[in-house]
């Protein structure tokens, strides 16, 4: 099978980087530990020039390329990985996903995934969809995110969630613990997500970037900390969307590593961000499912730790219960 090539020209906020780093971005869904493989294994070259060095610092104008192996599906196995699952049928699989599972196989991450997992549960697993190497995903979680995924068995579930995706037919919800608080207990923000120019390995909201749409709405508030539990529904799935916006505006969410902050006193490894409830049209015959998911373990501690908020918003309409799991 062909290589697959990425040729890219250092811009403006990229130079000084090393080459491993700022390469790590340009190559969708790559580790940096498989990149600087790729650089050793002569794969790359900078300026028409093969070069070994991952630490070799990129300079603006720098015409940098790279071959990158494609993994084809045969190389996808099975493996005994347990899968929390809440719904499953023919046409589909609703499963909680946990913090830490990478959603399916990438350069540097050829194992250990929800889709390895998702292989070895459903023997009769079509492998639909386009991209041999995410058979049956529709929509991904970040790999520390935690909650509810979506997916497809057949190939004709997988084009009919696919096109329900495009046209902002599922519903997605989460929630979020941020420092700060909204000044309105409702909003949306309407920002494009694109990669930042200053750092390649994050992403921004930038002029450059695809149109993206959060809605958000206050659920609770503390005030020591001062930090806000916000629902959010997303219209749009740009990678890394609901950490950036909430960035933009200065809520940071709690223990991103990336874009975030820290909880003094509250220690968490992890983004403060769990999908809640999800639903859609089921491919089979249309009718409308609905799931939720209750918070990951960790992040229900963290909110137990800090006690009774002393601003909470009553549950309305189709506000979220987080509390609760399964259908509804």
């Amino acid at each position: 099978m062909p290589q697959t090539s990425y040729h890219e020209i250092v811009e403006e906020g990229s130079q000084g980087l090393r080459l491993d780093v700022f390469l790590t971005e340009c190559v969708e869904d790559a580790s940096r530990a498989f990149i600087q493989r790729a650089i050793k294994s002569n794969l790359v070259t900078v300026n028409n020039r093969v070069c070994t060095r991952p630490s070799r610092t990129v300079a603006l104008g720098d015409e940098i390329h790279i071959e990158v192996p494609p993994q084809p599906s045969t190389e996808l196995t099975p493996e005994d990985i347990p899968l929390d699952i809440l719904h499953e049928d023919a046409d589909v699989l609703v499963v909680n996903k946990p913090s830490g599972l990478v959603v399916h196989p990438a350069p540097g991450h050829s194992g250990g995934t929800l889709v390895n997992a998702v292989l070895f549960h459903c023997p009769d697993f079509q492998r639909p969809g386009e991209d041999a190497a995410r058979p049956g995903i529709v929509h991904r979680l970040d790999r520390d995110t935690s909650g509810l995924m979506v997916v497809a068995r057949t190939q004709a579930a997988y084009e009919a969630l696919v096109d329900a995706m495009a046209e902002h037919r599922v519903d997605r919800r989460y929630l979020a613990l941020v420092h700060g608080r909204p000044e309105t207990r409702q909003g949306t923000i309407e920002a494009p997500v694109g990669r930042s120019r200053r750092d390649p390995l994050r992403m921004a909201v930038t002029q450059a970037g695809r149109s993206a749409t959060t809605h958000y709405s206050l659920n609770a508030t503390w005030h020591e900390p001062a930090v806000s539990l916000l629902d959010l529904a997303l219209e749009t799935g740009r990678t890394h969307q609901i950490r950036v916006h909430l960035a933009s505006l200065g809520w940071y969410v709690v223990g991103d590593p990336t874009y975030g902050r820290p909880l003094p006193g509250h220690p968490l490894s992890r983004p403060f961000l769990h999908a809640v409830a999800l639903g859609f049209a089921h491919p089979a015959d249309g009718h409308e499912v609905a799931y939720a998911s209750p918070l990951a373990t960790e992040l229900q501690g963290v909110l137990d730790a800090l006690g009774p908020a002393v601003d909470t918003v009553e549950a309305t309409g189709d506000a979220i219960d987080r509390r609760r799991a399964g259908p509804r």
